[in-house]
This record gives structure tokens, C-alpha cells and sequence, in this order.
């Protein structure tokens, strides 16, 4: 069985900064880490590997510096690791991310088939959610998003059973393989990298990819040309100055309480007296 995790550096979302002036974000000096989804999916193929077997595979596609993104994978116990980086790749939005990458996963293919493919739910730089089922569109393979569990892989019957989150529940659901799966955060908890795994991780040869290499025949589908995404402005929230109301009351007993907050909500809002009584006879 052969897995690959795509994951991406992403700068230090708690320590980004938005520039007063170009309302741009600010990435000189601050830390660049591996984005937090794409570890807990590393982790779900890494308990896939040591239960069955399998080869995991980790790919990224940034500037050279990711390097230590792929390296750190490798030190929890990943197998390969590749890095696609170009300049042609270079201010690529989430739909040139995905040709280039589903690209790369064509040429992994002609040497060894994938099975699943893993990815975080999203980036905490992007939070667009967009370039898992892009890769999976493009590869033609079956898509399972939010997945909060994994129950079952037959290798046998080529399929894999999970279950998804989704809006008033969760569905259990069971497709053939190859597929793609995008898995939310808590499905795990990432392990720490073993000492052995530390020392092979800063040895491994790491294989570096240009365009050539990943398979990518159309430039006007890669980087600026091929990103339609235009981002006007980034900028911060602006912060609420109203304060908190505090509400006194004669009783603590729940039935002063809930009156007395009725009653300052009916003031402030007279349409909700008229929305809530329908609900509440």
C-alpha cells in the first residue's frame, strides 16, 4: 500500500502581521512552520503505515526553504519525501496549486500506484479548502472531506470505510480506493519524532522537483498566469469597542434570571417579542 500526504509550510499564523500601509501580510521574520491539518493527516497515514504496512510519501510544493517542512515529516517516520519548487510556480492561488501538484502525483504513479492520498481540511494561511478536492478532481479519484475517523481499509476489496462530519450529523461512508481524504483536526493526536527518525530525516536525500521533473507541460496553468484569484486587500478585524452589559438582579433563582434577560432583550429588540412567541406557544 502506498500513501502520500500533501502538506505545506505556512508562516506562523499567530504571529502574522498586516502591513499599515500595503494591507498585505507581513511574512519577513516570522517563523514558518507545517501547517497544523497536514499534520494530523500525516499522522492518520502514519497510523495507516503501522498497521498495515504501508510506504508513506510526503509531497509540498513551495520555495526552497520548505525543505524543512518535508524534513520534520520525515523525522515523525514518513518514508519519501519531494518537494516541487519553481519559480514558474510562484504565486500560484489554490487552482494552479492543484494542476501542479496533481502533476507530480501522475509522475509518483508511473513508479509506484497510490492508494490514498491525504491532506489537512485546510491551510491556517489560505483557510479555502480548496486544493484536496482540486487534486482529486484532476485525478479523477474518489473525495472524502471532514473525515473524523477512519474505520476500515480492505486491501483486498480495494476500499475504505469512514466516517464524515457533516451539518446535523455524521455519515459513514464507504468508497473503492484510490481516493483522497481531507481529515479534520482531534481525529489525532501527533506523536513525537523518535530520535533515530531525527537523524535519518536530516540525512534523507531529498528529491527536488522542477517543472520538468513534476510532469507539468502547460505554464499558463502554474503560478500567476495560471491564478485566476485576485486578492484585493488583506486586512484585520477591527475591534468591537462596545462593552459588555452586566445585568443585576434582585434573585439568583433561574426564574428571576431568565425573566429579567427577557425582558432587557424584549427593550432592546421589540421584533423578537413577535418572532419568539409563535416558537414559544
Amino acid at each position: 500500500m502506498h500513501i502520500l500526504v500533501c502538506i505545506k509550510q505556512v508562516p506562523d499564523s499567530a504571529q502574522i502581521r498586516v502591513h499599515p500601509v500595503t494591507n498585505t501580510i507581513m511574512r519577513q521574520g516570522v517563523p514558518a512552520i507545517v501547517n497544523p491539518y497536514d499534520l494530523v493527516a500525516l499522522e492518520e497515514a502514519l497510523r495507516l503505515k503501522d498497521r498495515l504496512g504501508a510506504r508513506v510519501t510526503v509531497l509540498s510544493m513551495g520555495p526552497p526553504q520548505a525543505e524543512a517542512a518535508l524534513r520534520k515529516a520525515l523525522s515523525f517516520g514518513a518514508d519519501e519525501a519531494i518537494l516541487l519548487t519553481d519559480r514558474a510556480f510562484a504565486g500560484a492561488d489554490t487552482l494552479a496549486t492543484s494542476y501542479a501538484l496533481a502533476s507530480a502525483i501522475r509522475k509518483i504513479r508511473e513508479d509506484m500506484p497510490v492508494d490514498l492520498i491525504f491532506a489537512g481540511k485546510q491551510t491556517i494561511d489560505g483557510d479555502t479548502a480548496q486544493v484536496g478536492p482540486g487534486i482529486a478532481t484532476r485525478l479523477n479519484m474518489q473525495l472524502l472531506t471532514y473525515v473524523s475517523h477512519i474505520d476500515n481499509v480492505d486491501l483486498e476489496r480495494g476500499e475504505i470505510t469512514v466516517q464524515r462530519r457533516a451539518e446535523g450529523g455524521v455519515q459513514v461512508l464507504c468508497t473503492r480506493l484510490p481516493a483522497l481524504l481531507t481529515v479534520l483536526e482531534g481525529i489525532n493526536e501527533m506523536r513525537f519524532a523518535t530520535m533515530p527518525d531525527m537523524f535519518r530525516a536530516a540525512r534523507h536525500p531529498l528529491a527536488i522537483w522542477d517543472r520538468e521533473a513534476a510532469g507539468v507541460t502547460d505554464l499558463t496553468k502554474v503560478g500567476l498566469k495560471g491564478s485566476p484569484t485576485v486578492v484585493s486587500r488583506v486586512f484585520a478585524p477591527t475591534p468591537r469597542m462596545h462593552r459588555a452589559e452586566i445585568i443585576q438582579t434582585q434573585s439568583d433563582q433561574p426564574d428571576d434570571l431568565v425573566a429579567t434577560l427577557l425582558a432587557k432583550m424584549f427593550t432592546k429588540f421589540p421584533d423578537l417579542r413577535a418572532a419568539v412567541r409563535p416558537r414559544c406557544a
